[in-house]
């Protein structure tokens, strides 16, 4: 008789991913990482355990956004205090908090509550060229398409 194959921690093999953003789309690059942190790239992927492999962005500051996105594009926060909204436009943030943009844009794409949080914390972005990750010799994964 077979069973079915779960993950579990004593299973679980993680790599260490780089990937450079320069000239990609924000949504397209989100999609990828997102599917990389979660684990389903693997064929030992489990929905309820992190399974997902630690990715480093690096030129984030370089990231691309097509139409009229980096003037409409509207990246909103509230203080939870009446009269507390705040807003940025694409172009703000991609100048001033350029590592933020793209953790909003992969934080929306990963499960909601624990399972999600722990695997956001195997994101690592930076606006430069430059990462403090080298002793874990990451790969340098090439996106699709």
């Amino acid at each position: 008789m077979r069973t079915t194959f779960m993950a579990n921690a004593n299973n679980i093999e993680r790599k260490w991913y780089v990937v450079d953003a320069e000239g990609k789309t924000l949504g397209r690059l989100s999609t990828e990482v997102a599917t990389l942190l979660r684990g389903k790239h693997k064929p030992t992927f489990t929905p309820h355990v992190d399974t997902g492999d630690n990715v480093i962005i690096i030129n984030a500051e370089k990231i691309e956004l097509t139409g009229n996105k980096l003037n409409g594009k509207i990246y909103y926060r509230h203080s939870q205090y009446p009269g507390g909204l705040k807003s940025r436009t694409a172009l703000e943030m991609r100048t001033n908090y350029p590592t933020k943009m793209l953790e909003l844009a992969i934080k929306g794409m990963l499960p909601k509550g624990p399972l999600g949080r722990q695997m956001f914390k195997k994101l690592h972005v930076y606006a430069g060229s430059e990462h403090p990750h080298q002793a874990q010799q990451p790969e340098v994964y090439e996106l699709r398409g």
